[in-house]
């Protein structure tokens, strides 16, 4: 060590000790030379990381390409192609996501294209065993791609003066497939679920002339009339997690909070779905503001309806929608958009409907069995293979047979059959017919298909109490069997004395269901607002042989719920007359059932369904998101039975020649 470095350590510990009262240091000398003394500088170490990383994957069995494909607005869009090793002349199966393009393309880092696939949003054995390219790319304003989110972009029009659209930007994307992907034989399919089944159908208005198939599973297609937001004008609180996740941000950050473990206390604690979303600081998210600005079906919302904006445009591309029959989320869409386009098939070979067992997607997975209920063989992997895998085949590959797909496809329940159909409703291939009947709530607390007759008691009555709803499946409610709670046993619901309850004789014969029951309620309230849930039920026999659990167990079959104070009009709210009996009439979803010899049909209805949809405070109020604790009111609710005043549920009975 040299000299020069000690004497200057030791002029720094004088003048440290100094500092500290141990030295007396005159002049500052000693402390002014070890200020002198230069600052250490590290030493350089250069990064171990190289500018730029290229993965070695020569031994994958697929190439990855992102890229950003330019819009006409000149937005880029954020896209992840997945091409199979050695593909030549490959058709391209194409879904548009807001749920991150990145992770639906990397569920796992594999070498191999299924595993890295497999998981939402891919039918991964049809993109695998098809030899397809799959294509996966964020809409505007989302994860990797540029532009502005808007919730569902509406079509350029009313609700959207920008000359994009998802419709464009379906059209820019698919252009530059064909003339960028060499492997292609220049042929595209697009498919998805639920938000990623809404775009296949905006992919329909005015289509790119590669686009040859279309596959909408599970869409959401009217968010007033039944699907994500709210039914029949009652409103999904639910959905405000999604709402707060999906709009507070690009890449979904901002996570909604809770301190409850049971939503239920939650969304009770709160008061009305408005305060709920005040306390949260959702009111900064521009879709939220919009929902609370229409609570009514006006122009907001039947503008943006995808049905009825496809019952408008010429049927070009052939389409096969997918509806599950136990949908939690979309139950409503698919069917809506089935009876607007099939008209305009005349030939009956461009508009195909699939009906399974299923829940929100389930389609793509395992479709065994939904919560208790068993099917007796893979229903999801039957329609993968025999169904969806020929159709595409069919529309994409070169060379492809036509596919021996029937027009419906539909699943019948009860009885765990696949039936093929010529349309929907049809009860059977031929020679059978599908009549409008009346099952008749009568006296008793009983159902059946006899009328009520002039003598028995007019009406059965329940309080309903808003501080006491009655909860939508068991408590405590969470996330843990959210996508399987519309097969959760009924049984709690009938038990309870705000759920009016009607029962048939144990059947002798089978009853068959196909199409969508309508409920024909006359009720009066002692409020002057009310909703009314009407659920149709089939209660299996007290014991199952080989299957103990299921005895007794009551299963939802169709059910929905119908704000009452859009019975005049679903435009204008109106205020209720109090204690008068009033018709309320409206579908429930799509079933295609057969109620077995040996069980029951059941009805139950209520007048809150909780905290699924938000409470009804059963006095009229401008805007029930922003009801006050005074407005939440017990009210007397009468359902009617007799003669001149029955109620019903008109079933879609199908009956042999």
């Amino acid at each position: 060590m040299r000299k020069g470095t000690i004497l200057d350590r030791g002029r720094l510990v004088a003048c440290l000790l100094g500092m500290l009262g141990f030295v007396f240091v005159s002049g500052g000398s000693v402390c002014s030379v070890a200020q002198d003394v230069a600052p250490s500088q590290y030493p350089g170490l250069p990064s171990e990381m190289p500018g730029k990383f290229k993965p070695a994957t020569d031994s994958f069995d697929y190439s990855r390409r992102e890229v950003m494909i330019p819009m006409r607005d000149g937005v880029k869009l954020h896209t992840v192609i997945l091409v199979p090793k050695n593909a030549k002349g490959a058709p391209i199966l194409l879904t548009r996501t807001p749920y991150d393009a990145t992770k639906l393309t990397t569920h796992i880092d594999s070498s191999h294209f299924g595993p890295s696939l497999y998981g939402y949003d891919n039918a991964t054995d049809v993109i695998v065993d098809g030899g397809y390219i799959r294509v996966v790319q964020d809409v505007r304003g989302k994860y990797g791609s540029e532009g502005d989110y808007i919730m569902n972009r509406p079509l350029h029009g009313p609700q959207n003066p920008t000359p994009v659209d998802h419709a464009t930007d379906t059209y820019d994307t698919i252009d530059w497939l064909v003339k960028n992907i060499p492997e292609t034989n220049g042929k595209v399919g697009i498919l998805g679920i639920s938000y990623d089944g809404f775009l296949p159908l905006m992919a329909l208005v005015n289509p790119h002339p590669a686009l040859k198939v279309s596959v909408p599973m599970n869409p959401m297609v009217d968010g007033w009339m039944g699907d994500d937001w709210f039914h029949n004008g009652a409103f999904r609180e639910q959905g405000m997690p999604y709402i707060y996740e999906q709009e507070a941000t690009r890449k979904n950050d901002a996570k909604w909070w809770t301190g409850y473990y049971d939503d239920y206390d939650m969304f009770m604690q709160a008061g009305s779905a408005g305060e709920l979303g005040r306390e949260h600081g959702l009111e900064q998210v521009g879709f939220w503001r919009k929902i609370l600005a229409h609570p009514s079906y006006d122009s907001f919302w039947s503008d943006q309806a995808v049905d009825k904006i496809l019952a408008t445009q010429p049927l070009q591309v052939p389409v096969m929608l997918v509806d599950s029959l136990w949908d939690q989320e979309d139950i409503y869409g698919a069917i809506a958009v089935y009876k607007a386009i099939k008209p305009k098939d005349t030939n009956n070979d461009k508009v195909f409907l699939v009906l399974g067992p299923w829940h929100h997607g389930q389609e793509i997975g395992d479709g065994s069995t939904l919560g208790p209920v068993k099917f007796n063989s893979d229903t999801a992997l039957y329609f993968r293979r025999e169904i969806l895998l020929p159709f595409l085949n069919q529309y994409l590959k070169d060379g492809a047979p036509k596919a021996d797909v029937p027009p419906v496809s539909a699943f019948e329940t009860g009885t765990n059959t696949w039936r093929r159909l010529p349309a929907w409703p049809a009860g059977c291939a031929s020679g059978c017919t599908t009549r409008p009947t009346p099952l008749y709530l009568n006296a008793g607390q009983k159902v059946g298909f006899t009328a009520p007759n002039s003598g028995d008691a007019p009406y059965d009555e329940y309080v309903s109490d808003p501080a006491k709803p009655v909860p939508f499946r068991a408590r405590p409610i969470d996330d843990s069997s959210w996508s399987r709670w519309l097969v959760d046993d009924q049984r709690e619901m009938s038990g309870r004395t705000d759920v009016a309850v009607f029962t048939s004789e144990v059947l002798r014969a089978p009853v068959k269901i196909g199409g969508e029951p309508i409920a024909n309620l006359v009720a009066s309230t002692s409020g002057t607002d009310s909703d009314w849930v009407v659920k149709l039920i089939d209660v299996y026999p007290d014991q199952v042989a080989g299957d103990a659990p299921m005895g007794g167990y009551q299963l939802m079959i169709s059910a929905d719920i119908f704000r009452g104070r859009y019975r005049e009009s679903l435009e204008t709210a109106k205020a209720v007359i109090a204690d008068k009996p009033l018709l309320y009439r409206f579908a429930l979803p799509t079933a295609n059932h057969v109620f077995l010899p040996g069980h029951r049909i059941m009805v139950q209805i209520q007048s809150s369904w909780f905290p699924l949809y938000d409470r009804n405070p059963q006095t009229f109020v401008p805007n029930i998101f922003w009801a006050k604790p005074a407005d939440y009111r017990k009210a007397v609710q009468r359902i009617y039975h007799t003669p001149g005043q029955a109620s019903f549920i008109e079933l879609p009975l199908i009956t042999n020649p």
